[in-house]
């Protein structure tokens, strides 16, 4: 179904539009980003899928979602396993499900449930992004985004960092029209509006983020039905700006009605009124400056020259950019282990630990609760179940922290 035009004169604010393809397409400063909705099922005891669901597959090459889900690289857990990079960075925004990082700094992870986690590899770093099925009873969903970020040449060469951005500390603006009506602004990098009141976590110090002039910004959208929201216009027209509608049946953007998900590029000078249809729905907006410089991209390394991109190849085969401090390829964290960041320095870097009110939760709210918690909830039969086991999750983690 083919984007239609709408009224109101907005159809010059929209300056091309995109299909969404795998990856989806981006622009300077970023690189691209891929949207994961994976619905995995329940997990064994090695937190992965039962074997006999891999028969079939090309494992270590499957993609393609054949049944709702994908191994990607891996052939026991699903995910990425070791693998380099250098060059650019990536910011991993997770919106359900839990990623397991580690990498060859001594870092390592548990993150998800919107958490974000940014990853500078400059010279040189290797990691791996597992997906754990911590639910052996229920399904286990996995929705996030990767988005790549390049780096500007003075800083590719630069020490590898590794951030990890809780929920917690990631802002949310909540906005009301006139018919009472929601939309809420989650903010990863940047200032979207001045009713922003607080700041997102900062990005690494070698990051094109990392300087407020460029303007990077990450922004995620979530509109109830029928809600109006106007995107506030970006500080000046020099930045790049898109926006992806990736859920929800219909919306209007500038004045042109869609009906199908798509990426627009769009004038960042231009306030844009956005107007959902009969169903919630969801996007995304990545923004920033262009870094104006040339991209030479072969795998895993982004440079500016292919002589760039001959010598990584040739630094990784010489020293694996560092050792690799862990006992496989693909680690898997303990199934009890909650969110968590440990640092090359020894250092251990907890989410905060915010009071929820359980009782109000629904059940889905719950399940998410549980799993984020590290437990799992498959055995729960009613909502009073959810609630206890939730108030088991809570109870553990006040004793953790406490303890701490």
């Amino acid at each position: 179904m083919a984007a239609s035009v709408g009224g109101g004169g907005g159809s010059s604010t929209i300056t091309a539009t995109k299909n969404l393809s795998f990856p989806w397409q981006t622009r300077d400063p970023f690189l691209f980003c891929v949207y994961h909705d994976d619905n995995f099922p329940p997990g064994t005891d090695n937190l992965g899928p039962d074997p006999k669901l891999l028969r079939g597959r090309n494992l270590g090459q499957d993609f393609g979602n054949p049944t709702g889900w994908s191994m990607y690289h891996g052939e026991t857990v699903p995910g990425f396993p070791k693998h380099p990079h250098r060059g650019f960075e990536t910011i991993t925004v997770t919106r359900h499900g839990l990623i397991d990082h580690s990498d060859s700094l001594g870092c390592s992870g548990r993150f998800g449930f919107g958490d974000a986690q940014w990853m500078t590899a400059g010279r040189g770093i290797s990691h791996c992004e597992m997906i754990p099925l911590l639910d052996q009873k229920a399904n286990n969903r996995l929705e996030l985004f990767q988005i790549w970020i390049n780096l500007p040449s003075k800083n590719k060469m630069d020490e590898p960092y590794f951030k990890m951005l809780w929920n917690e500390k990631i802002p949310k603006i909540t906005e009301v029209d006139s018919q009472g009506l929601t939309t809420t602004v989650g903010v990863v990098a940047g200032v979207v509006s001045d009713v922003q009141v607080e700041s997102p976590p900062s990005p690494p110090p070698s990051s094109w983020a990392s300087d407020a002039d460029h303007h990077v910004g990450v922004f995620t959208l979530r509109l109830d039905a029928g809600a109006t929201y106007t995107l506030p216009a970006a500080a000046h027209a020099g930045i790049n700006r898109n926006v992806y509608f990736f859920k929800g049946a219909s919306m209007t953007i500038a004045g042109r009605n869609f009906s199908r998900h798509i990426c627009l590029e769009v004038k960042a000078e231009d306030s844009i009124e956005m107007v959902a249809g009969s169903s919630e729905v969801e996007l995304l907006v990545l923004q920033g400056v262009p870094i104006d410089q040339p991209v030479v991209q072969h795998g895993p390394f982004v440079m500016n020259t292919r002589n760039e991109i001959m010598q990584a190849f040739q630094d990784y085969q010489a020293t694996q950019f560092g050792s690799w401090p862990h006992a496989d390829d693909d680690p898997v964290h303990p199934r009890e282990r909650g969110r968590f960041a440990q640092y090359a320095d020894g250092h251990e870097d907890l989410p905060e630990e915010v009071p929820v009110d359980i009782g109000s939760m629904s059940v889905k709210e719950l399940k998410a609760f549980i799993t984020a918690k590290g437990l799992t909830h498959g055995d729960c039969v009613e909502k009073s179940d959810l609630q206890a086991r939730a108030a088991e999750a809570q109870g553990d983690a006040q004793c953790a922290a406490e303890d701490g």
